[in-house]
């Protein structure tokens, strides 16, 4: 499956989130750490719905830009 992953630059490094997946969330120094963690949280947490014998959501969120004149 192929998730939606929302990465924020913060003041230590970078922080990312999945609209699809509430409360899955990770943080790194660097945008590629990030990245990886983030794909290793939502494995985690797809593997712990499994386990609990809850339904694994589909992906669903989507992003764009729009533009908007300065």
């Amino acid at each position: 499956m192929r998730y939606l992953i929302v990465i924020e630059k913060t003041k230590t490094g970078y922080s990312a989130f999945s609209p699809d997946l509430p409360g899955c969330v990770a943080v790194g120094r660097t945008r590629p750490t990030v990245e990886k963690t983030m794909r290793e949280a939502i494995s985690f947490h797809l593997e712990g719905l499994r386990q609990e014998g809850y339904r694994v959501p589909s992906p669903h969120a989507y992003s764009t830009y729009v533009d908007i004149p300065a």
